[in-house]
């Protein structure tokens, strides 16, 4: 598969390596050196019968800025994202209570975000999955707690810089599949900003390694 990164966030092209030029991005067609990487799998929400992904899905706080940044007609890519996480700590603070199974555990809290990432970065800058890596086999994932309007705030720019794992309320995980249950509440969920479900309760994801050989710029060993 070839790629040009066009779109608001770019962030699957970002994950991948390929340029945000565009110029630069036919260039690597040209060349035609491929990379072969990994594709998600989801079931539940809107698609029972499951769909795939590329970069990433989102469950909760993320999820709801994804939904109110594509309401944004006058701001897009980033500067619509940031808006509309701002906008989202007023909307959705009250995180659910969730039952997240995964390699052997079974964590039940309430979890203002849970991040399910192939790739790095979501959001055109959030650095959901700053070690991800799209040919490991395996999902970042990152668990947020509930935490106060105020630590909101200050866990952005956390985000931002890929440092959030110093934050004793943000929880990094590595897997190849996990199933998340909502306990009370219901689950807002996206996957590569499209949305799978906005009051969904039960879903269940798996990693297809080596699944997609795509053209990535040549890089020197």
């Amino acid at each position: 598969m070839g790629l040009l990164s066009v779109g608001g966030g770019t962030d699957y092209g970002f994950s991948v390596g390929v340029p945000h030029d565009l110029i630069e991005g036919c260039q690597a067609l040209a060349h035609n050196h491929p990379r072969t990487i990994d594709v998600g799998f989801v079931q539940g929400g809107n698609f029972p019968q499951g769909r795939y992904f590329g970069n990433g899905v989102g469950i909760g706080f993320d999820a709801v800025v994804g939904f109110e940044a594509l309401k944004m007609k006058r701001l897009h890519g980033f500067a619509s994202y940031i808006v509309a996480a701002l906008k989202t700590i007023f909307l959705y603070y009250q995180a659910p209570k969730l039952q997240i199974e995964y390699n052997g555990k079974v964590l039940t809290q309430p979890a203002l975000m849970v991040s399910i990432m192939n790739g790095i970065r979501l959001g055109g800058g959030f650095m959901l999955a700053p070690q991800g890596q799209m040919d490991d086999g395996k999902f970042d994932l990152c668990i947020a707690d509930q935490v106060s309007r105020p630590n909101i705030f200050r866990l952005i720019p956390l985000f931002l810089k890929g440092t959030q794992g110093s934050n004793p309320a943000i929880h990094m995980e590595r897997t190849d599949r996990l199933t998340v249950t909502a306990i009370e509440g219901k689950i807002p969920a996206h996957a590569d900003g499209e949305t799978l479900c906005e009051s969904g309760e039960r879903l269940e994801l798996s990693i297809v390694p080596n699944a997609l050989e795509i053209i990535v710029p040549f890089r020197e060993a």
